[in-house]
């Protein structure tokens, strides 16, 4: 089995669905990725959920502004999990904004954890929770293929960028996370 909590980014509708504004177009490639890792991780995962605000503020004001369609309340279809993982999510986390580092992630990580990422998308999200989990001096893996980006590029990029914060985040696939 492998060690550390997996922390899956935002498997949502409004990120899965491809007439959204905010249609990842790899998304069921990041999903079967996915679905590859639960196994591995039993019940020491957290899905995340990003929501909006009752009431955005400071320049999440202008984000809103140009996003409209999403200023709705957490309830709404467009942030509930996929199908596909709605059922398989045994712990739940919601947070307004883009980095998942909360307090309550870092607590169900630990002190001494390891933080391992899968999710989308990988140039928005994945990366703010990776930097901010790496600064907090936490074990940060990236699961490549198990991510998705706003497009193939902004993917590969992400990617890179985060390799050169090693060794306190390391880019890996589901084979290598699953078979070391």
């Amino acid at each position: 089995m492998t060690t550390g909590l997996l922390a899956v980014i935002d498997m949502q509708r409004v990120f899965a669905e491809p007439g959204s504004p905010w249609a990842t177009p790899r998304f069921t490639e990041a999903a079967a990725g996915v679905r590859r890792l639960l196994p591995a991780f039993a019940e020491r995962v957290t899905f995340t959920r990003f929501v909006a605000p009752d009431e955005p503020v400071g320049a999440w004001r202008a984000y809103y502004a140009r996003w409209p369609f999403a200023l709705q309340p957490p309830d709404a279809p467009l942030w509930q999990l996929t199908d596909e993982f709605a059922d398989r999510a045994p712990h739940i986390m919601d947070a307004t904004t883009f980095g998942k580092w909360t307090p309550e992630l870092a607590t169900r990580v630990g002190p001494k954890g390891r933080l391992v990422l899968a999710g989308v998308s990988t140039d928005c999200c994945v990366l703010s929770t990776a930097l901010a989990a790496a600064d907090a001096g936490v074990e940060t893996l990236v699961v490549s293929d198990a991510c998705a980006g706003a497009d193939d590029d902004s993917h590969a990029r992400a990617l890179d960028v985060m390799e050169l914060y090693g060794p306190l985040i390391r880019v890996v696939t589901v084979d290598q996370l699953i078979c070391a």
